[in-house]
Parts: structure tokens; sequence; C-alpha cells
């Protein structure tokens, strides 16, 4: 019997990289998570935490990349059985030194010239349709597959073309990336595409470490009986997101919020309006998870940093971290 995630509700502290997680599980168009900091600190844990606490999707039996109804998949699948099945969401690890073939898919051309047929083979971003795909070490990976990512993350769709074949399927998926910014930076292309941005670091707090090894060994002594420990924490937290999802189009936008969301944008510098809009979808699901009817100024000081902090440009004049200079932000122009 396979050992089962470790609970995303059993996480200790880590308050900001749980909030993002849970906000992209609500909204999925926020655009994924970067998590920057030390190895070791739970990056990887609470995504497949995230990923096993989410319910099951509904997915056809035979269809590589998830698909929810047979009429959905592509041409180029071979369908057994219409049987629709459910399966957990989808992690799907992405790792250092992998070949474009390998992320993308592999068409077989000569049986394509000699049968006519679309034969292909499909990649990582197949399988991580309609859930989350990881990338340890993001800040490490090769230059090409990084432009891959970026033209499937924007456009939801995967393009294989070979010696004048081509081959589409469906490819969104919440970008998830860790890394340790000691190890190299991250191309300015790629931070602006992640939604939100995070920082994690070592407890320094003694009980929380002490506590932090507890669990673990509980998990790993008896996971049966940790997991039913803390299977009423995680539904309840299921069944918050679950709602959430179905209130968050009603959550209302008032005039003043998005004046505060401009204001702070431009006392920063953020280029663009990307930091915007994500502050407000960001927001938004805060407000949606907390079931309140609109967004306020408390829900906006609560996601500015991890929407804006990989966002600003560099000010060689000012020594302060990122995250800083948003909080000393919120405090000019809201007060």
């Amino acid at each position: 019997m396979s050992v089962q995630p470790f609970p995303f509700s059993a996480i200790v502290g880590q308050d900001e990289m749980k909030q993002a997680m849970v906000l992209t599980a609500i909204d999925p168009g926020i655009g994924g998570v970067l998590v920057f900091g030390d190895r070791g600190t739970g990056k990887s844990t609470a995504v497949r935490a995230l990923a096993a606490l989410l319910p099951k999707i509904s997915a056809v039996a035979d269809c590589p990349v998830n698909s929810e109804r047979p009429e959905d998949c592509p041409d180029w699948v071979e369908l057994n059985s219409a049987r629709v099945v459910k399966r957990p969401t989808p992690v799907v690890d992405l790792p250092l030194g992998v070949t474009e073939d390998r992320v993308v898919g592999a068409l077989d051309i000569e049986r394509a010239l000699t049968r006519g047929e679309k034969a292909f083979e499909p990649g990582l971003l197949a399988r991580a349709n309609r859930g989350y795909l990881y990338i340890d070490e993001v800040n490490l990976l090769e230059d090409h597959i990084v432009d891959l990512l970026l033209d499937v993350a924007q456009s939801g769709e995967n393009l294989v073309e070979r010696e004048g074949l081509s081959i589409r399927h469906a490819a969104r998926f919440v970008l998830v990336g860790s890394g340790n910014p000691e190890e190299g930076e991250l191309r300015p292309q790629l931070l602006d595409r992640f939604g939100l941005s995070v920082e994690v670091a070592s407890p320094a707090d003694i009980a929380e470490r002490i506590e932090v090894i507890k669990r673990r060994g509980a998990y790993e002594v008896d996971n049966a009986a940790f997991m039913r420990r803390w299977r009423a924490a995680d539904t309840k937290l299921r069944n918050r997101i679950l709602q959430a999802r179905e209130d968050l189009a009603g959550v209302r936008t008032g005039d003043d919020v998005l004046r505060d969301c401009a204001e702070l944008c431009v006392a920063l510098g953020s280029d663009g309006l990307r930091g915007e809009l994500t502050m407000l979808k960001a927001a938004r699901a805060l407000a949606a998870f907390e079931n309140a009817s609109a967004i306020d100024r408390d829900h906006l000081r609560r996601v500015a940093a991890s929407s804006l902090r990989h966002r600003l440009r560099r000010d060689p004049l000012d020594e302060a971290g990122s995250g800083t200079r948003v909080m000393r932000a919120l405090e000019e122009v809201f007060g």
C-alpha cells in the first residue's frame, strides 16, 4: 500500500506559502506560485499535499490528457473505451535536464509518413493537464525549456509541429516552481509569468521546529493513524475551497479597491498591469475563501507582497528586499 501525501493541514508554519497554494486552487487563473527559499522547508510537500487535498477529477480512462468527456479527447487519441473514471488531481514533476520531446511529446514521423497515422507519444504537459506542473530548482532550468513553458502557460494549449505535421492538445495547469536564490536568478520573462511569489525560510522558533519534527515522525511511523488524525481538518479545508470556487464570481470589486491597486503599483514602479490584475484575482479568491461579499483593503494587504514582490525593478539605492518595499509602499498608500 502506497503512503499517502502529507496532509496539507498538518504543515507547520509557512503561512504565506500555504495561502498562495490555496488561492491558486480556488482560482487557477491567478497564474501559479513561485516559492524561493531554503531547502527542506516543505515546498514540494505543500504542492503534493494540496493536490491530494483537492477532490478527484473526472477523466476518460484512456485519454492521456485527462479529458473530462470523450468528445474532448484530441483526435490523435484512439479510445478503446469511453469510460469516465475518478483520478487524483495530477502533480507532474519537470526534472532538470529534461529534453524538449519529454516535455511536449514526440511525433513518430516514420509511422506518419509510411502509414498516414498521427502517431504521438504524449509528454509531461499532457499528463499535467487539469493539474499541477511542479519544477524544482526552476532557476536552473534551460532557457529553451523555459520558452516552451511560457508559450504553453499563456495559451493553455500544447502544439507540436514536425516535418509539416502538427499535434495539439489542451495543457492547462497550475505552474509551481521552487528554488534557492543563491543558486541563480530566474529570467524576468518567467518571473513575471508566475502569479504569486513567496519566500520561505527554516523556522527560527525552537517550539515550531520541534513540532515539525514531531509531525514528520508521526507521519512516517504510523501513516494511517496520522492521516486519520488530520482527515477532518483537510476535509474542512477542501469544502472551504470548493465553496470559494462557487462564490468567486459573486465577490464585488469596488472602484475604491481598483484605485488602491493602481496607486500601490504606481508607487512601486511596477511594470505593466499584470501586478494589479494578479493582486485583484488573489484578493478576490481570498475574499471568497473567507466568505466575504466584497474585496476590502485587508484582503489587498494580505496578498500584495506575494502578488508584487517579483515584479519590482531593482533599485541600487535601496538595499531593502522586495517584500519590505511592498510593505513600505502599503503603509504609504493605505496609511
